[in-house]
C-alpha cells in the first residue's frame, strides 16, 4: 500500500519554531511529526511513501536520510519555486501512483487517533473516486454531506435542506482514476477538485471521524493540545 504525506506547508503560525525548521519536523515530545504520521500509517499497512517538500526541503531530505528512511521505501516530491497546495501536489506526484491501488494522503501536521484501517476499508466498499475523513468540529470551511454521507457542497455556497457539516480531517484515501479527472494546474486545493467532481455526480464520500482526540499543530496552542495528548497515551501504554 501506498500513501502520499503533505509536507510543503510553510507553518507561519508556528513561528519562532518553524524559522529553522519546516513545521514537519516539529517535535511531539521527541518526536517529529512526519515521523509520527509516518509510523501511523505504516501501521495501517502503508509500505510506500512519497512526500512533497518545499519550505525547508533540505531538513526533511537530510532527517530521512540521517534516520535511513525509518527502514521505510520514501520518496520526495519537491516543489522547488512555490508550494503547490494539496491539489497540485498530489498532481506532481500523479506517477507514485501508477500501481491502481487506491492510497491514503495525510496532511502531516494532523495528529490523529482514527482507525485508518476501517478508514480504507469504506473507501474499497464504496467504489468512491475519494473518501474523507470528517470529523463534527468548529470550522469555517465544513464540507456538506447527505444521509449516505456523499458530498454535496460546502457551507456557505449551497442552501439545501437536510445536509450534514463535517470538517476535514487532513486524511483521506483516493483511487488513482483521480488523475485522469484532475483538470486544473498550477496551485490548487483537493478539496476544490472535490467539491467540482461531487457536483458533475461523481461519487465523493465521507467518512464520520469519531475518534477520541484529533487536532492539528497550526499554532502554539493546539500544539501543546497535542503534546498533552500524546505524552497521556505514551503514558497509558506503559501501565501493567
Amino acid at each position: 500500500m501506498k500513501a502520499m504525506i503533505f509536507a510543503a506547508g510553510l507553518g507561519t503560525r508556528l513561528r519562532p519554531l518553524t524559522d529553522d525548521i519546516p513545521k514537519a519536523l516539529v517535535e511531539v515530545n521527541g518526536v517529529p511529526m512526519l515521523e509520527l504520521v509516518l509510523r501511523r500509517l505504516s501501521a495501517a499497512g502503508v509500505t510506500e511513501f512519497v512526500v512533497n517538500t518545499h519550505h525547508f526541503h533540505e531538513k526533511i531530505a537530510g532527517w530521512l536520510k540521517a534516520k535511513n528512511n525509518l527502514g521505510f521505501k520514501i520518496e520526495l516530491s519537491r516543489e522547488e519555486a512555490f508550494p503547490l497546495e494539496t491539489g497540485g501536489g498530489l498532481k506532481k506526484a500523479a506517477a507514485f501512483f501508477n500501481y491502481g491501488k487506491p492510497f491514503f494522503a495525510y496532511n502531516s501536521d494532523v495528529y490523529s487517533e482514527l482507525d485508518l484501517e476501517a478508514l480504507y476499508s469504506a473507501h474499497l466498499a464504496s467504489g468512491a473516486l475519494a473518501t474523507l475523513a470528517v470529523r463534527e468540529r468548529p470550522s469555517r470551511r465544513r464540507l456538506l454531506f447527505d444521509v449516505g454521507m456523499n458530498l454535496k457542497g460546502r457551507e456557505g455556497e449551497i442552501n439545501l435542506p437536510g445536509l450534514k457539516p463535517g470538517a476535514f480531517s487532513g486524511i483521506q484515501v483516493i483511487s488513482p482514476e483521480i488523475f485522469s479527472k484532475i483538470t486544473e494546474t498550477g496551485v490548487f486545493s483537493i478539496i476544490g477538485v472535490y467539491l467540482r467532481l461531487a457536483a458533475s455526480g461523481e461519487r465523493i464520500k465521507g467518512f464520520e471521524d469519531r475518534s477520541g482526540f484529533w487536532s492539528d499543530i497550526g499554532d502554539m496552542e493546539r500544539l501543546e493540545a497535542v503534546r498533552f495528548q500524546a505524552a497521556g497515551e505514551k503514558h497509558d501504554t506503559l501501565r501493567p
